[in-house]
């Protein structure tokens, strides 16, 4: 900065300087507290822009949560639908009711199939900590070490990502 250029407008609160520049200023001064004026008005308005950005990019968010969220429900409403008409139904016997209740299994896998949900294939397979969770171990001639031999509760999977690890039995030596 120019040497001519004295402390005199800063404040002693901190408080931002006047715009205006001092009486008396030269015009290297004048063209400076100008230059400064406009630098805030800008930062202010950047500042004012980004936060109404982040207020937008944050609604936007949610309203895509609540739509995808509807499309779910939306699917399995039938679902609850044909439970709410099978408990409704007279006495149809064991086998009518487990007819039922594969139907309505089917149709929640369907629906899950849909959302690019995918069950985790255990039998026979190598226990793999990222898609299986051992709750339990046994040694076995039958079985190479490390391979399931039970599963306790399916594992599934959206597209790449784990959703829930399936529960296992492993074989040891």
């Amino acid at each position: 900065m120019n040497s001519d250029v004295n402390d005199t407008d800063a404040q002693p609160d901190g408080a931002a300087p006047e715009s205006a520049p001092p009486e008396g200023a030269t015009g290297e001064q004048t063209r400076l507290a100008e230059e400064r004026d406009q630098f805030r008005e800008r930062l202010l308005r950047t500042t004012a822009e980004f936060d109404n950005y982040r207020k937008r990019i944050e609604r936007d968010r949610k309203e895509m949560a609540e739509r995808a969220a509807e499309s779910v429900l939306t699917e399995i409403l039938p679902i609850i639908d044909d439970l709410e008409r099978a408990l409704a139904a007279p006495e149809a016997g064991a086998e009518g009711y487990r007819r039922g209740v594969e139907l309505i299994h089917k149709q929640l896998l369907d629906v899950l199939t849909r959302r690019g949900v995918t069950p985790i294939d255990t039998e026979g397979a190598a226990f793999d900590p990222h898609l299986h969770q051992a709750v339990s171990s046994e040694a076995s001639a039958d079985h190479r070490e490390g391979e399931i031999i039970e599963e306790f509760r399916r594992g599934y999977r959206l597209g790449e990502r784990l959703l829930r690890p399936a529960m296992v039995k492993v074989a040891t030596a």
